[in-house]
């Protein structure tokens, strides 16, 4: 397959993960605290993470606004 015939494939996929990145760094801007208390690597991870960095900030990095005493 060349490149032209991937691209439709492929620009989806590049919006989706950007999309994704924006959204977890606006999110990791927005939050006081975060787990293990280190924003600055958790926005390390999701940006040079891409979609996976992103994915895993979503799951294990993020605290609900309930649940404060997570450290």
């Amino acid at each position: 397959m060349t490149f032209k015939e991937l691209l439709p494939f492929l620009i989806p996929l590049l919006v989706i993960q950007v999309t994704m990145q924006l959204i977890a760094v606006v999110d990791l801007i927005k939050k006081d605290k975060v787990r293990f208390n280190h924003k600055y690597i958790w926005a390390l991870i999701i940006i040079f993470g891409q979609m996976i960095g992103s994915i895993a900030y979503f799951l294990f990095g993020g605290i609900k606004d309930d649940d404060r005493s997570i450290d």
